[in-house]
């Protein structure tokens, strides 16, 4: 796939992620694009590492986009964890 598939695929899984886990983030777009990216790497390659799967075969096959979202559910919860430990020290 090319970068500007990954760039939709991460777009969208990021987006999907942050549906799936409402909530404030201190990022926008370009955070949720970045999130989404780095995310469907992360899932690939948890997949291919945990269930010996290639899980990142082409823009439109299912694995791919399970993979891209689960990664991005991870990364969030990553990125909520760093910033929020962050916010919560400036009101302190």
């Amino acid at each position: 796939m090319g970068i500007i598939a990954w760039i939709i695929i991460g777009l969208l899984a990021g987006a999907i992620a942050k549906a799936l886990m409402p909530g404030k983030d201190p990022g926008g777009i370009i955070v949720t694009m970045l999130i989404g990216i780095v995310g469907g790497l992360l899932g690939g390659w948890l997949g291919k590492v945990i269930f010996g799967v290639d899980s990142i075969d082409g823009f439109f096959d299912l694995s791919t986009w399970v993979a891209a979202i689960v990664g991005s559910l991870i990364l969030l919860a990553l990125y909520r964890l760093v910033t929020g430990n962050r916010r919560s020290h400036r009101h302190a």
